[in-house]
This record gives structure tokens, C-alpha cells and sequence, in this order.
């Protein structure tokens, strides 16, 4: 198997794994609740999920979005568009391993050094991962691929800001945050899931595909 190809498999593994974690983490998690409480709560210090979520969830599949950006980049060789998108999936894979290696303190809520230090890794991730979406929506059509996965990229960025804005505005009107945060990265989760399974089947130039 060529390291390419690997690198492609890494951005199926990573959002598959990613959801099933935060899935078994939870269940796992007496009294968290997908609707009100954080994903970064499952790796809190102290939690009882926290090796799980810190190192499998957060670092381990951030090492899987550098390594799939490592085969993009192999993939797509010329043209500014593909190497900035590509970049910030690196950049998405570094904010979720800085999340990971600076866990938030209990209920996230914390004053400490690692709780700052854990926010700011998160949003870039995020910010990342939306900015992404979006870019390679863009460069979809530079290289001839379907519009509808085009559309579908901008759609997913959208829609994973739109859910973070709510998530921020819900803490102050409704208890939800969890959900939204939720569903934010449920969308790039399948966005990303859908790219990659995509380039299995792709030749060395993507354009002929």
C-alpha cells in the first residue's frame, strides 16, 4: 500500500473514530449529557474518560488529520487553493492534539492555564475545519468535480458556524450547548468522511476522476 493511499485511509479512520469515542466516552460518563455538556468534558482532567478522550479522541485522531493532509498534499500538487485548503487540515488536526494535550479543567469552566490553553487549541481547530470545508468546496470546482460535492463542502462550513454561533448564544438563552457543539462537529466529521472515502478510488491526478 502506497503512503498515499494510507494517508487517505487515515481521513476515513479519523471521523469514524472521533464519533464512536465521543459516543462510547459519553455512555461511558455517568450523568453527561450530549445535550448540555461539552465534548471537551469527556476528556477533562481528573474524569474517568479522560485517557480515553485526551489521547485516543483529541490526539490520536488530530495525528490522523495530519497524516491525511500529508496524502493531500501528495494529491493535489498545483494551484494555491488545494495547498490552503490542505493546510487548514493540518491546521484542524493541530488544534484537536494542542485540545488534547491541554485538557479543560472539570465542567470546563476552569481559570487555569490549561483550560485557556485548551479553548484556543479548540477554536483553531474549529475554525480550521470550517475554513476548510468552504476552500475545498472551491477548489472542487477548480479541478472539475461534481458541483454537488462542491455545494456540499461551502454547506458544510456553513452549517458547522451557524451550530458554534448557537452553541455560544444558546449558553445564555436555552441549556443546549452540547447539542449544537455536537452537531457542529458531526457535519465536518462526515464532510471529511465523505472527501476521503471519495479519494480511495482516485487515481494519482484527481482531475480525471
Amino acid at each position: 500500500m502506497s503512503l498515499r493511499r494510507l494517508g487517505i485511509l487515515c481521513g476515513v479512520l479519523s471521523p469514524i473514530l472521533w464519533l464512536s469515542l465521543i459516543g462510547v466516552a459519553g455512555a461511558s460518563r455517568p450523568g453527561f449529557s450530549h445535550i448540555t455538556d461539552y465534548i471537551s468534558e469527556l476528556g477533562e482532567r481528573g474524569s474517568s474518560t479522560e485517557w480515553m478522550m485526551r489521547h485516543a479522541g483529541f490526539e490520536f485522531t488530530g495525528f490522523l488529520y495530519l497524516c491525511y493532509a500529508a496524502a493531500l498534499m501528495a494529491t493535489f500538487r498545483a494551484g494555491w487553493h488545494s495547498t490552503l485548503a490542505t493546510c487548514l487540515i493540518g491546521l484542524d488536526g493541530l488544534g484537536r492534539i494542542g485540545a488534547g494535550v491541554f485538557p479543560c479543567d472539570p465542567g470546563c469552566d476552569g481559570l487555569s492555564s490549561s483550560q485557556d490553553l485548551h479553548r484556543l487549541f479548540a477554536t483553531v481547530g474549529f475554525l480550521s475545519g470550517i475554513l476548510a470545508a468552504i476552500v475545498w468546496g472551491i477548489t472542487f470546482r477548480r479541478y472539475g468535480w461534481p458541483r454537488s460535492l462542491a455545494w456540499y463542502s461551502v454547506g458544510t462550513g456553513i452549517a458547522a458556524a451557524i451550530f458554534l454561533m448557537l452553541m455560544s448564544w444558546s449558553r445564555a438563552l436555552v441549556n443546549a450547548p452540547g447539542l449544537f457543539e455536537h452537531l457542529a462537529t458531526g457535519v465536518l466529521s462526515l464532510w471529511l468522511l465523505v472527501f476521503a472515502t471519495r479519494l480511495i478510488g482516485s487515481g494519482p491526478d484527481p482531475k480525471s476522476n
